[in-house]
């Protein structure tokens, strides 16, 4: 029998071989074979990345895409990276990590009670994926969610535009979002029901959706997002998910 473990397993495994995205599957592997100059002695990951953490994780944390010179070089969530930098110190001081950096895929890291994903799995040019490349990976984040449903509690987006694309991610993985679809901010938590008119949907608890400002360069440096503002999000997220914060 395969339990939810080995189907978590399973789909980053499936995920991993995705091609669907012509655009980018070019520039994920373009990066690859170029490099950065800090990095030319490495091998690249150079294709999609999964979701990183427990399989029964009570929270999940979702950004954007992989960064081309972090997740899309090391092949895990936010390493590698200033973002990861910030968003996994801020992690450990809360409590959801058991070390404050992320380097590499051997680095010791382990969340607690927590997976980080996205809504895009390869890296985008720019940072940015088109609406087309967003709603083609859809399907991956909704199945991760859904494999998740029995333990999640709780979500924390980072930024608008990851905001606006797991909308419809939870919809398709069972839970109700209302009309018109709350909007994003710094600091906004909503709360969605578990949708029983789907059949076919196991067991779901209500679900706290917590909006944060991306930890991105841009809203670091200038102090759009500090330390004690990620901090309050990621504490107040794992309070209603019922982990040790």
């Amino acid at each position: 029998m395969t339990g939810p473990r080995d189907a978590l397993s399973a789909l980053d495994a499936e995920l991993i071989e995705c091609r669907a995205c012509p655009r980018l599957v070019a520039w994920r592997e373009e990066v690859g074979r170029v490099k950065r100059a800090a990095f030319r002695d490495e091998t690249y990951w150079a294709r999609p990345v999964p979701g990183f953490g427990p399989h029964d994780a009570r929270l999940a944390v979702v950004g954007l895409a992989p960064a081309a010179h972090g997740a899309n070089r090391t092949g895990r969530m936010f390493t590698g990276d200033r973002s990861g930098d910030v968003l996994y110190a801020s992690m450990y001081r809360v409590g959801l990590a058991n070390q404050p950096t992320a380097t590499s895929l051997d680095d010791g890291l382990a969340l607690l009670g927590t997976r980080v994903t996205s809504p895009v799995h390869c890296a985008p040019p720019d940072n940015k994926p088109t609406p087309a490349e967003r709603d083609t990976c859809r399907h991956w984040l909704a199945s991760e969610l859904d494999l998740l449903a029995p333990t999640l509690r709780a979500v924390v987006v980072l930024g608008g535009f990851g905001w606006q694309a797991l909308m419809p991610v939870l919809t398709a993985a069972g839970w109700i979002v209302p009309r018109p679809r709350p909007r994003f901010g710094h600091g906004v938590e909503v709360v969605l029901q578990p949708d029983e008119r789907e059949p076919d949907a196991g067991p779901r608890a209500p679900l706290h959706v917590f909006g944060c400002y991306h930890v991105s360069q841009q809203n670091t440096f200038t102090g759009r997002l500090t330390p004690d503002m990620l901090d309050d999000v990621l504490r107040r997220a794992a309070l209603v998910s019922d982990l040790p914060a």
